[in-house]
């Protein structure tokens, strides 16, 4: 009988890792304007590099403050997975710091994402691995559990399963699940390559910016041409 709450899971299915690096070059905002501003993960968690994240979740849930299925997670993890830990946005004690990211990146780890504390922030802001996290801490981790290896998490505000592809840079994370990772994958192309368009007539000065008012009528919106001072029964 499985023992819930404490209980690992070996296998999971992955997405292609091409159609992994398929993302890596997209924006996180174009990707999320592809998913009705849905399935970003929460504000909390920030980056503590410049590191840009593209990978594989490879989820952990743990007890707050607690980090032996952390330390289990990134020995079973495949290169190209981003460990996304459920600690229930606890920053009391640090899950990990610098020595386990070093293990991580040396065994092809693709980054974290912590819902949770680490600790040696400023040695982690140099090193070439995306770690974000909801805070720092000096205190360390207990190494109790329980916890569990790869099953569905909730990380910021949203839900990780086991293979959906992660994507971040400076202005945070989205989540892609992996059965619409196809469709999505040429929407998000074709929105980024519209922003570059819409780019090169701002260089040039010809931004179209009829839409603003022809959408402001359309809801609507009254524009006068008298003085707001002017209006019947104003305070004078």
């Amino acid at each position: 009988m499985e023992n819930v709450g404490f209980r690992i899971y070996r296998h999971f299915h992955r997405p292609s890792r091409s159609l992994v690096k398929a993302f890596s070059d997209i924006p996180a905002a174009n990707i999320a304007d592809n998913m009705n501003r849905t399935s970003c993960i929460g504000h909390q968690i920030k980056p503590y590099n410049s590191a840009l994240l593209a990978g594989t979740a490879f989820t952990v849930k743990t007890r707050p403050g607690d980090n032996l299925l952390l330390h289990k997670a990134i020995d079973m993890a495949s290169p190209g997975d981003v460990i996304v830990v459920d600690g229930k946005s606890d920053i009391h004690n640090a899950l990990i710091g610098e020595l386990m990211v070093t293990w991580a990146h040396k065994r092809g780890i693709a980054g974290f994402v912590i819902d949770g504390a680490i600790r040696d922030a400023a040695h982690i802001g140099k090193m070439n691995i995306p770690v974000y996290a909801a805070g720092s801490t000096p205190a360390g981790p207990y190494k109790d559990g329980p916890g569990e290896i790869n099953t569905p998490v909730s990380c910021g505000d949203v839900t990780v399963k086991p293979g959906d592809i992660i994507i971040g840079d400076q202005d945070g994370i989205v989540v892609i699940p992996s059965e619409d990772a196809l469709r999505l994958l040429e929407k998000a192309r074709q929105t980024a390559a519209k922003e570059e368009m819409i780019m090169a007539d701002i260089r040039n000065g010809i931004w179209d910016r009829e839409w603003i008012d022809q959408t402001l009528r359309n809801k609507g919106c009254n524009m006068l041409d008298s003085d707001f001072s002017t209006r019947p029964n104003a305070d004078r």
